[in-house]
């Protein structure tokens, strides 16, 4: 397993996207040497290798955002084709416009559609083979859970759905306290019905780690037949952590205080804070640049569709509670909380036209980046909620005001991870994700989560 923001990736995640960057950079060179001789690679041309990983890259980041390298749900042959062919057609498309403004990033004649086709038929078998590599388990550590209550189907179903996790469950042992609900979703699974002689289970299954999910530790956890586990050399993992490592959220209704105070984390640095205000002021600038075209194009369909302000501000809630005003593009009808504040809703009778179009893509934050640059705000954090619905989230949901301990964001890990919510449960799911960020914060985690939010934007997940 290999750690990257506090997530556990299996080597085999990382070998997928290694050998199939390497199969593309192979394809041009074999197509190159076919077509010019093996003298070719002693004299490639100027340029030649930055050129080829310039399409290197570009087909990489295609197959990124057709979402090539996810495996959550169950694996379809056709549908990766499918997803394939039209990863690699928009590469195409965007470096056959590269090429035509700049003829010169061309490799050489022949070799970049040649190249294409090699890999193309090298890329499909290997991910044939590492799709048959996930159904059959093969490199996934085997794990044992040692739990009670509902916490432990939990942890099942996360790993159930995520074929690439790098896990796979051998078996759960209880006491038999589980929670009669969640049963079902274990009956293919091996179970021991007694914590004692966990080690001699542990063997049976053919575990080579355990995790430990239980609801309520005290006087219910097998501490004894933990420890003889633990000095055999078999890892031992609290439940909450697991989850934590595998999913990128921390389950506020599993932790207590202390595991917020002695676990790693929640740590900001001076210089991460400096760069990480660098990178959020430097994107609002380029983003506000770019953007004017649209913003001048939008404030006339908005002026000309409903009457009203361009802008809508909004008071939310900042770092340590500081009150702020929001800047927006009006995307509801001027009268929209007549009848007081509420959350937006799936088809929201108050959207206006033009304001279904711009919140589908994200258009209508383009002006919080004037917030970022004013200071007000971040570019990456926790959203920033309503005064009014802070002071009923707080009520209800352990740890809520810890989201205010940094600056908020346009975007964040919840943004990426959950699609947009109106409810208490929502509410608290995100803070979930916003509390994995606070633990993991760093510059490379926020350039991740612009770069995915991008990818969000293209495909309109999670706006409403």
């Amino acid at each position: 397993m290999v750690k990257l923001f506090g997530k556990k990736y299996p080597v085999r995640k990382l070998l997928l996207f290694a050998i199939e960057g390497s199969f593309l950079f192979l394809s041009f060179i074999a197509v190159a040497i076919l077509r010019y001789g093996p003298g070719f690679l002693l004299a490639p041309g100027p340029f030649f290798w930055g050129r080829v990983g310039l399409v290197v890259f570009v087909c990489l980041l295609s197959l990124y955002y057709f979402d090539l390298y996810t495996f959550r749900s169950r694996i379809n042959y056709l549908e990766m084709t499918s997803r394939l062919a039209q990863a690699l057609g928009t590469a195409c498309v965007l470096l056959g416009f590269l090429f035509f403004a700049f003829p010169a990033l061309l490799p050489g004649k022949g070799i970049f559609l040649a190249g294409l086709v090699v890999f193309i038929a090298l890329s499909s078998l290997w991910r044939y083979a590492y799709c048959w590599i996930l159904r059959k388990g093969i490199w996934a550590i085997p794990v044992l859970i040692v739990g009670q209550g509902r916490f432990p189907f939990d942890i099942i179903r996360e790993i159930a759905t995520n074929h690439d996790c790098g896990y796979k469950i051998v078996g759960m042992v209880s006491d038999g306290n589980l929670d009669a609900d969640s049963l079902s979703i274990s009956t293919d699974l091996p179970f021991f019905g007694s914590f004692s002689g966990l080690l001699e289970k542990v063997k049976t299954a053919g575990a080579e780690e355990l995790i430990v999910a239980m609801d309520q530790r005290r006087g219910s956890l097998p501490v004894e037949e933990l420890l003889r586990c633990k000095m055999e050399g078999i890892p031992v993992h609290e439940g909450e952590t697991f989850y934590e490592e595998v999913t990128g959220r921390i389950l506020v209704d599993k932790i207590n205080p202390s595991w917020l105070i002695f676990h790693e984390g929640f740590q900001k640095r001076p210089l991460m804070l400096f760069l990480k205000r660098v990178v959020g002021m430097s994107t609002s600038a380029v983003g506000l640049i770019l953007s004017l075209p649209f913003t001048l194009l939008i404030a006339i369909l908005i002026k000309l569709e409903s009457e009203g302000p361009v802008f809508y501000r909004q008071e939310r809630v900042g770092k340590d509670g500081r009150i702020f005003e929001v800047i927006k593009f009006r995307s509801m009808r001027q009268d929209a909380e007549q009848d007081g504040a509420q959350w937006a809703r799936s088809d929201d009778e108050r959207v206006t036209r033009v304001g279904r179009v711009i919140r589908r893509l994200r258009i209508d934050e383009i002006p919080q980046m004037w917030n970022v640059l004013k200071g007000d705000m971040s570019f990456v954090g926790p959203r920033p909620e309503r005064p009014l619905f802070v002071e009923k989230l707080r009520e209800k949901i352990r740890y809520y005001d810890q989201r205010h301990t940094v600056q908020p964001g346009i975007t964040g890990w919840a943004q990426i991870n959950y699609p947009y919510g109106s409810s208490v449960k929502d509410a608290k799911c995100k803070l979930e994700y916003d509390l994995y960020y606070i633990k993991h914060m760093s510059v490379v985690l926020d350039l991740y989560i612009i770069l995915k939010t991008v990818k969000t934007i293209l495909f309109r997940e999670g706006a409403r």
